[in-house]
């Protein structure tokens, strides 16, 4: 496995459509910034000792019992065991745990007929980059996705809240693996309607 890390204070660019990934220690944390303010950041975390041990939306959901975390409540892994805290949140906190990342076939069922870049070939290729390889794709922390619900259970895509500046801190309660995808969803408005998907930036924090 590649030890290579960015180093802290280092403002790193995100591609527009394509992902990046970092290797940080238990107590450092990442600042991911949306940039232009409508990006919505595919977010996986991968313990750096063990790779099937992966930050789990399912048992999140189970162990705070909300859907949407608040400031100080982490996110957990399948293990239960707890992997990245919300420290901090300048935007309107509105993030999803529900939907899969986008692959290719995805975009298949929704009409594309040629190859379209998606966040699962992002975490793979992002993590390739630091010598680790995922055979398994989890449900990301989708940040700054907006998919509201209502009380009947229905779900919608929709354009982020955010705007250009806006950051989330996660810290890391164990030595992690942190991907992410700039997502390229350009279909459905959930990066904005009439707006590319554009890059995001993150920086590593002490």
């Amino acid at each position: 496995m590649a030890t290579t890390n960015h180093s802290p204070g280092a403002l790193i660019t995100i591609p527009a459509r394509a992902g990046k990934a970092v290797s940080i220690r238990q107590g450092q944390a990442v600042k991911v910034v949306n940039t232009h303010g409508a990006q919505v950041v595919d977010t996986w975390a991968f313990s750096a000792e063990d790779v099937t041990e992966f930050m789990s939306m399912d048992a999140t959901r189970a162990t705070i019992c909300k859907i949407r975390a608040a400031l100080g409540d982490s996110y957990y892994s399948n293990r239960r065991r707890a992997i990245l805290n919300l420290e901090e949140d300048t935007s309107p906190g509105v993030h999803d745990t529900l939907m899969a990342a986008c692959d290719n076939e995805r975009y298949g069922l929704l009409g594309c007929t040629d190859y379209h870049d998606n966040c699962a070939d992002n975490l793979r290729l992002a993590t390739k980059e630091l010598g680790v390889d995922i055979s398994w794709v989890p449900s990301p922390l989708n940040l700054f996705m907006n998919i509201p619900w209502t009380g009947n259970g229905a779900l919608s895509f929709e354009e982020p809240v955010t705007r250009p500046g806006d950051y989330v801190v996660l810290r890391a309660e164990q030595d992690v693996i942190v991907a992410f995808s700039a997502c390229p969803q350009d279909i459905l408005p959930i990066n904005g309607r009439q707006t590319a998907p554009t890059e995001a930036h993150f920086e590593v924090l002490n």
